[in-house]
């Protein structure tokens, strides 16, 4: 009777068969899923390297997909799901509102749609750490200190992210203003903000995991997004859109240590490295630091210049307003022609025409050539993106270190509402908000065409 109880029926040799059969296929059920966890990392990584390309970056977006597709359905296998209806339910509805999205919004709104995909990816991310919090602790259970931790950071990240990118995708729809929001004491607040979160996390992980005070916790999160982004004005988008970006991703790595997901702390650390690294790659192309942007409060909004009837410039450059024949017949004539393009080319959604015009140009055998600069619209690639909706040929586009050489070799440059990365104030003008930030050369051209949304 205790032999059969205890063993099954099974005799010594044949139970440890048994068990060894059940040890060789849990290893293998492992190995198998540390292997397609190791594959989908893997394409993650050449995915990114594809995108550093216009001509390749279809492809990677495509590996990255695959990659993120394997390392679902091998987390669906290997983790006990309670109901795959609801997930499949999710599944469903996901893909539906991805692809209604895909082919409604417009290029022009892809800063709007960044900057969601930020925030949902940092709420999910904050709502996988909430729920793994009151998971444990409604078991009764204590919460070992290491898990603690991770969840306050997933938390904590993931919240401001959320807040932080409703707030930027508000500035960018013209919801909330452009213009930098700025009050008394405003950093302060955020200083005491931040150490009042960070003091509920240590109250929460080292002396009592109270459920109260992790919502309080949650609540001040929310709030330090939104104050963290206020301040920031409609030209410092780029920087904001990656450095959230950045956010998502370290939310995700958080969320991956949370529950022990190798593959969520790898997709979470590629996307918070590579967030970080334009981030840089942004300031630099400012000229300012990433303190300055987050807490400079420069970026204003579109403001009426008054148009010129004639000027004259030091240097004895002439102003003057033309007619759009007056326009084009300079560019008929013209040997070389760069265009520059700015947010005021997305906000007109103006990319075809300009595509169209150059295509006049290039048959009149005119060197037509795109000049993109690092921060010319709302997010990082903006005008790439544009352009190549309006099927602009890649080899046409050339960033500002490639092509600033060729400006003064140029018959006509021509300026289309990108009058902030042009401008010569940043060279010479050390009262200027934007002195100092590289620009593209424009004004070493032999005529330079601004085409400018407020004047008309």
């Amino acid at each position: 009777m205790w032999h059969e109880r205890y063993t099954g029926g099974f005799s010594c040799g044949a139970r440890a068969t048994h068990l060894l059969a059940n040890l060789i296929r849990d290893m293998s059920l492992s190995l198998v899923t540390d292997l397609s966890y190791l594959l989908a990392a893997g394409l993650f990584v050449f995915g990114l390297k594809r995108l550093q390309s216009p001509a390749t970056a279809r492809s990677g977006n495509l590996l990255a997909g695959i990659g993120m597709l394997i390392a679902i359905v091998v987390t669906l296998l290997d983790r006990q799901i309670l109901n795959y209806t609801t997930i499949l339910a999710g599944i469903v509805l996901g893909s539906a509102i991805g692809l209604v999205t895909a082919r409604v919004v417009k290029m022009t709104a892809m800063p709007q749609m960044v900057g969601i995909f930020n925030g949902l990816g940092g709420g999910a991310s904050a709502l996988v750490a909430a729920g793994e919090f009151f998971r444990l602790t409604g078991a009764g259970s204590q919460v070992p200190l290491n898990a603690s931790i991770t969840i306050m950071l997933g938390t904590l990240i993931g919240a401001v992210t959320f807040s932080g990118s409703m707030i930027a995708f508000g500035k960018l729809q013209g919801l909330v203003t452009s213009r930098p929001v700025t009050y008394p004491l405003q950093k302060t607040l955020n200083s005491l903000l931040l150490l009042g979160a960070v003091g509920m996390a240590v109250y929460v992980s080292a002396i009592s995991p109270s459920s109260e005070v992790f919502l309080v916790f949650l609540g001040v999160a929310l709030v330090l997004g939104v104050l963290s982004v206020i301040p920031i004005g409609g030209a410092d988008m780029p920087v904001v859109v990656s450095l959230l970006n950045s956010y998502s991703g370290l939310a995700a790595a958080a969320a991956g240590f949370v529950i022990d997901n190798r593959v969520l702390i790898i997709a979470g650390a590629l996307v918070g490295a590579s967030g970080l690294i334009l981030t840089r790659i942004m300031c630099t192309a400012m000229n300012r630091s990433l303190a300055n942007v987050l807490f400079g409060a420069f970026g204003t909004g579109d403001s009426v210049a008054a148009l010129p009837g004639a000027a004259q410039l030091p240097g004895g450059v002439t102003v003057r307003d033309v007619s759009a024949e007056d326009a084009a017949t300079v560019l008929a004539y013209a040997r070389s022609v760069i265009v520059v393009p700015g947010y005021g080319l997305a906000v007109a959604q103006a990319q075809h025409q300009v595509r169209e015009l150059a295509d006049v140009l290039k048959g009149r055998g005119v060197d037509t050539k795109y000049a993109i600069h690092p921060v010319a619209g709302r997010m990082p690639g903006h005008m790439n993106v544009l352009l190549a909706e309006a099927n602009v040929p890649y080899d046409e586009l050339f960033a500002m270190e490639e092509i600033n050489s060729a400006f003064e070799r140029t018959d006509v440059a021509l300026v289309i509402g990108a009058n902030d990365v042009v401008n010569p104030a940043a060279r010479n003008s050390p009262g200027s908000p934007i002195y100092g930030m590289p620009i593209l050369d424009a004004d070493k051209a032999a005529t330079i065409l601004i085409l400018k949304r407020s004047l008309r």
